[in-house]
């Protein structure tokens, strides 16, 4: 649900430097990038991703491989998700994970969420999304890109059903949706429009995430 961005690698994993945290020093950010963006990283993660990174020796970001295509079908991007903590938990078993997702790929992370259990529930130290159509109404993880509640009691595009995220993962997701933004709040907004594309630039989102992705991995915010 963002327009096509021309990005910089293709390959889905990008290394970053070792060693920091004392509860996490190996931890991988698993980013999951919007519709029409191509195969890489999100436009909406990397000020936050090169932040942490930067601060927090150690990290790996690795960039879900799925078509996010216009058709909205990300079964592909999460099945992606859970297979790499799954393998990545086999390799080294106190490997840490922040699971990040815009939009498309926030419903496609969002969707993973049930099947990572156990081992895999507790090697995520964290999820944060951004316009993410499966946004639920009354979660208290709900913010706006000012960490205020303007936003938290709307629902998304896809919220629906039984889906959304999952009650036992609330206290460790983060949730961003823009006031207006038609993706995630279709109480003040319609559609694919310019809230929904604004988390790339907006500097309270990227500050947001920063912060909270930092405090969770176990360093200082």
């Amino acid at each position: 649900l963002v327009p096509l961005l021309a990005v910089g690698s293709s390959a889905p994993v990008d290394e970053v430097k070792r060693a920091a945290s004392s509860s996490c020093p190996s931890y991988t950010i698993i980013n999951t990038r919007g519709t029409g963006e191509q195969q890489g990283p999100s436009a909406g993660f990397r000020t936050i991703n090169s932040r942490v990174t930067s601060a927090l020796s150690g990290g790996k970001i690795y960039n879900t491989v799925y078509p996010a295509g216009f058709n909205q079908n990300s079964a592909a991007g999460t099945q992606d998700i859970i297979n790499r903590i799954t393998s990545m938990l086999r390799s080294n078993s106190k490997e840490c994970f922040i699971l990040e997702g815009y939009s498309q790929g926030a419903a496609a992370t969002v969707n993973a969420l049930p099947s990572l259990t156990g081992a895999k529930f507790e090697a995520v130290k964290g999820v944060f999304l951004i316009g993410n159509p499966e946004h639920k109404s009354g979660l208290t993880c709900n913010v706006d890109n000012n960490g205020g509640t303007t936003t938290r009691n709307v629902n998304g595009l896809s919220a629906f059903g039984e889906g959304g995220i999952p009650s036992n993962w609330v206290s460790k997701t983060l949730e961003v949706c823009i006031y207006g933004d038609g993706v995630c709040d279709t109480t003040h907004g319609q559609g694919i429009n310019r809230q929904n594309l604004q988390y790339p630039n907006d500097s309270p989102t990227q500050n947001l995430g920063t912060q909270y992705i930092t405090k969770q991995l176990g360093g200082s915010s």
